[in-house]
């Protein structure tokens, strides 16, 4: 699926003798080399040349080389400088601390600091519940990752997997008022990570856990819960099921189907995958035929985790035993959380009449969602270039926001419930369509939805 993304922007200064006219020159050039244009602005305009920075979205790294190449080959035009607009984004990082106090004079000082400061100390020994009114706990969340299972980009590590971890903590701020920091672990071992985040939880009010691969992302989260006394969310797992839930809910309200009685084909059985499969059936479904990179999931298989047993006991009421395509033929919903496009044309062509497809993986889904529109009645994806876009932020602000504000210690199914129903109450009737099933994340009623209906539910 060969389209321009900002991801892949960049900002090219290339300059030419006037008599060319470098600025039509260049942007012909990048226009049919299959950039997208952005902005354009004329930095110098002199006698002897014109210089100019086109901004543009290209399809990925070697497509922008190419734009490159393209321009530099132009005998008329000299490319001087090109930009990585994503890389300029992440330089020095994106997130940083700001003191919310002033410390202006020796009164400041002798208050946010020594002297004033062992008062509040001394209240919090006496009284260690007051840490979470006169300290930054109310308001803090750890994003804790051990960067095994980053993106689509898998087990990078701690240190690659920092730029997600920012990025998730700058999503909390902007859309929560959320103070998140990423706290990305140089180990894999559960133990170590279990008994770390043990150590660190004193200073946080909730902890999200993230890019954690599985099985072992089952076995923290749940020590954790056991552990702490402060709310505990892998985003993997839960984020990921309430939208797929807020918007199926959606969607077979606008086909007009019930969740009971479709026939739903998950693509991926792990983090994501087990959490959508347990909500799902939670909410009333009954046909889940679930795939691994193996193959099916049936009645016949074992497993020494309890999650990939749950999923085993509580799938494929049939004992389907075929392979995916064949499982296809009359399914109304697929929902894939797997690898990219994995389905052809043909494969998705026999579903039911009024089908729907969630092909989320990322950046690539599992089907172009071009080709899917052909049959899909209602198609969505991970992407923020598709409509229909299954994206965590909906859910997780308003989650850790609602988590907060009640002063909650766990997280439990009537909770993951409550804040799928409120983010599918956010598409009105009227807004209902075959483009529209969830609302924008940019929409500012989401997040006070969510937290409402968690504090609700607490």
């Amino acid at each position: 699926m060969a389209t321009t993304s900002p991801g892949y922007g960049i900002t090219i200064r290339v300059e030419g003798p006037p008599s060319s006219q470098p600025v039509a020159l260049a942007t012909t050039v990048i226009t049919e080399a299959g950039a997208t244009i952005t902005a354009l602005d004329v930095v110098e305009s002199l006698l002897e040349k014109v210089v100019i920075d086109i901004t543009c979205d290209t399809i990925d790294s070697a497509h922008a080389d190419q734009i490159t190449v393209a321009l530099a080959k132009n005998p008329d035009l000299t490319v001087r400088k090109v930009s990585d607009r994503t890389f300029l984004l992440h330089l020095g990082g994106k997130i940083e601390i700001q003191s919310k106090v002033p410390l202006k004079t020796r009164d400041d000082l002798s208050r946010a600091y020594t002297p004033g400061v062992a008062r509040i100390c001394q209240a919090i020994v006496a009284d260690p519940a007051d840490a979470r009114r006169l300290t930054i706990k109310r308001n803090t969340v750890a994003v804790v990752t051990d960067g095994s299972a980053v993106l689509g980009l898998g087990n990078i590590g701690p240190a690659a997997a920092l730029p997600v971890m920012e990025g998730k903590a700058a999503l909390f701020k902007r859309f929560a008022d959320v103070d998140a920091w990423p706290v990305c672990l140089d180990t894999q071992d559960v133990d170590e990570i279990v008994r770390t985040v043990q150590l660190i939880a004193p200073v946080y009010g909730g902890i999200n856990l993230e890019d954690i691969s599985a099985p072992r992302c089952f076995e923290v989260e749940r020590r954790l819960r056991e552990l702490l006394d402060i709310p505990v969310f892998h985003d993997d797992q839960h984020g990921t099921a309430i939208v797929v839930l807020a918007a199926l809910r959606n969607a077979l309200k606008f086909v007009k189907k019930d969740l009971g009685d479709v026939k739903i084909v998950l693509s991926g059985v792990g983090a994501a995958g087990n959490a959508i499969a347990r909500l799902l059936t939670l909410n009333g479904a009954k046909n889940i035929i679930g795939f691994n990179y193996h193959g099916v999931i049936h009645g016949g298989m074992t497993s020494d985790d309890a999650m990939q047993q749950w999923f085993i006991d509580n799938s494929n009421p049939d004992d389907f035993k075929g392979s995916m395509p064949e499982a296809l033929i009359g399914a109304d919903v697929f929902i894939g959380v797997s690898a990219p496009n994995i389905l052809k044309e043909e494969d998705i062509s026999h579903m039911a009449q009024g089908s729907i497809i969630f092909a989320l993986a990322n950046p690539d889904p599992e089907v172009d969602p071009v080709i899917a529109r052909k049959y899909a009645t209602v198609v969505a994806t991970g992407r923020s270039d598709q409509p229909n876009q299954i994206n965590n932020v909906l859910a997780f602000p308003g989650i850790f926001r609602g988590l907060l504000d009640a002063n909650a210690h766990k997280i439990t199914d009537k909770l993951l419930v409550a804040a799928a129903e409120a983010i599918a109450d956010c598409v009105s009737p009227q807004q209902l369509n075959a483009s529209f099933i969830v609302p924008s994340v940019f929409d500012a009623n989401v997040t006070k939805a969510v937290a409402a209906a968690v504090k609700k539910s607490v």
